[in-house]
């Protein structure tokens, strides 16, 4: 079936469901399940598996959109200078509180409590007093004598090391780059695969974004970036990279290792506030309810977790491990699906609609001022829709971000617009529709809505247009009314 006779579906959410893809559901048929679920967007974690595993991953991706009758936006996330443990002798090591462990050089360790890892200028860039987060913060060393080939630490909190487990400095400048050499390759390899988002892990300033955003140019590639914030360092030029960035994700995993846990609830408030100042669209990550990895049903905090990020303003949520190696990765897209339209069942809780902040630095005026404006008309005349045709999808995102709580429909003549959306809270890519006539459009829409039973007689519709005038496209609003 085409895109452009989709089945009938279930009322999607206006906050947008990322699932990552993974043994649990990468076929075609479980995929084509998920996307009727409410999945928007598919991740595939370039961190595990290699280059045919996840061009397979793609391409089923595509397969299964094109069964669903669906828009559907592939997202691949770049491993990043991800630092990890070496072997173990048997592969685990107890490491009690107070004791001592030794990290030292080469790959593998000879002495019972040393320790390697898969960063080689470790030894060099550590200091006395420094922190080092083991297997996801769970263990934790203090750095307390230095010397050629070894760094001897004080287990301040115990627990269990395994093989591979993950590493984080807190607070330490390593000199690794976020975009090495295997991230460049994987970067090339999905801009050519056309692919419409790429995620940058453990970004540290707007430049290592910039040099993403250039070499995605230099492949002809039109794949957009997402910022993923891990890092203090990100925080602390916060603005910049979201203004720089296409998209922001909060990757909570790292970043409540990275940085205090207790504070990680406030910060991805102001990362989320951040991003609807920049018009930025903001993915919620990790953890939202992975109890639902072996349980049909998620804790009450794992819900309430996903409803106060729809209730801060997230664009999108974010399943891992639910839907990539989970039991129910179906039935953890529709309880995500169910939480979201709960939430937003009480829509002025969910964000206050406050007018744009036209001063900002790469706002365009008139047409967040349209936009914003409709939003406000489709809610004072109780609008079933508001219709907006958006070659590059700028002014859908600015519709998304006004958050007026009317469905927002986006047209385009571009394939790679359309996937975007997918990604725009509350706006539904439609493919297939007039973008070049008002009327004709309109039309179109209100056929297809008739169809499929969600419009009757005495509806309204609200229609973002342009003029043609060479000030902007997007200048003019105007009401239809079905009769």
């Amino acid at each position: 079936m085409s895109e452009s006779s989709p089945r009938p579906r279930r009322r999607p959410s206006q906050t947008k469901i990322v699932a990552t893809v993974g043994p649990a559901c990468d076929e075609p048929a479980k995929l084509v399940e998920l996307i009727e679920a409410g999945v928007d967007v598919f991740r595939v974690n370039a961190a595990h598996g290699d280059r045919q595993e996840h061009q397979g991953s793609v391409d089923r991706i595509r397969e299964a959109g094109q069964a669903a009758g669906r828009v559907v936006a592939i997202l691949v996330d770049l491993a990043g200078p991800k630092i990890r443990l070496g072997e173990l002798p048997g592969g685990e090591m107890e490491c009690p509180t107070g004791d001592e462990v030794r990290f030292v050089r080469g790959d593998v360790a000879h002495e019972p409590g040393d320790l390697t890892t898969t960063y080689e200028p470790l030894l060099d860039e550590l200091q006395l007093g420094d922190r080092i987060m083991l297997a996801d913060g769970t263990v934790a060393l203090a750095v307390e004598r230095l010397d050629e080939g070894s760094a001897t630490c004080r287990i301040v909190q115990g627990g269990l090391l395994r093989s591979r487990q993950g590493v984080n400095l807190p607070g330490v400048k390593l000199s690794v780059p976020t975009l090495g050499a295997k991230d460049r390759e994987n970067a090339r390899w999905a801009a050519g695969a056309g692919v419409d988002f790429i995620g940058l892990s453990f970004v540290r300033s707007a430049d290592e974004l910039r040099a993403l955003q250039s070499l995605i140019e230099s492949e002809g590639a039109e794949a957009q970036v997402i910022a993923k914030i891990e890092k203090p360092e990100a925080l602390e030029d916060l603005d910049e990279i979201v203004q720089t960035t296409d998209g922001v994700m909060v990757a909570r995993g790292d970043l409540g290792v990275e940085i205090d846990i207790a504070r990680v609830p406030v910060v991805q408030k102001e990362i989320i506030d951040a991003c609807h100042r920049h018009r930025k669209p903001v993915i919620i990550a990790t953890q939202m309810l992975d109890s639902m990895q072996h349980a049909r049903l998620p804790t009450r905090a794992e819900a309430t977790d996903v409803a106060n990020a729809i209730l801060d303003g997230a664009d999108a949520c974010m399943l891992s491990g639910e839907t990539a190696i989970g039991r129910y990765p179906r039935e953890a897209v529709e309880m995500m699906h169910r939480i979201a339209l709960a939430t937003e069942s009480v829509p002025r809780r969910a964000r206050p609609v406050d007018a744009p902040d036209l001063a900002a630095e790469g706002v365009n005026q008139i047409t967040e001022a349209t936009t914003f404006a409709a939003g406000r008309l489709a809610e004072e005349l109780g609008a079933e829709t508001i219709v907006v045709a958006s070659a590059s999808g700028q002014t859908a995102l600015s519709l998304s971000k006004n958050r007026h709580f009317v469905p927002t429909i986006g047209v385009s003549d571009s394939q790679a617009t359309l996937r975007r959306m997918c990604l725009y809270w509350g706006v539904i890519p439609l493919p297939g529709a007039p973008t070049n006539n008002s009327a004709a459009l309109l039309e179109h829409v209100v056929q297809r809505g008739r169809a499929a039973g969600y419009f009757a007689e005495g509806d309204r519709l609200v229609l973002v247009s342009g003029t043609g005038l060479r000030t902007t496209r997007h200048n003019m609003i105007v009401v239809h009314e079905l009769d």
